[in-house]
């Protein structure tokens, strides 16, 4: 069975240059590319669009990455 959907990629970085690069190449491979700059952001962007992937960096001043994905284990919808 196939999809018509493209596949979500939701990029979650502070850096905006690495925001850009990773948006651009992905966007012209066909993904539906989701940007956030922020670990409390990507948590809400998770519950609301469900991505197949999520590109998360680990330094990131608000939450880091390793704290995004305590909490997305945590929690019985994301897990």
């Amino acid at each position: 069975m196939t999809s018509n959907h493209s596949p979500v990629i939701l990029i979650v970085d502070d850096t905006p240059v690495n925001l850009l690069l990773l948006t651009q190449l992905l966007s012209a491979q066909s993904y539906d590319v989701r940007p956030v700059t922020q670990g409390t952001a990507a948590l809400t962007a998770i519950r609301t669009i469900r991505p197949d992937l999520v590109l998360l960096d680990i330094r990131m001043p608000d939450m880091d990455g390793y704290e995004v994905c305590r909490q997305l284990k945590a929690d019985e919808e994301t897990a």
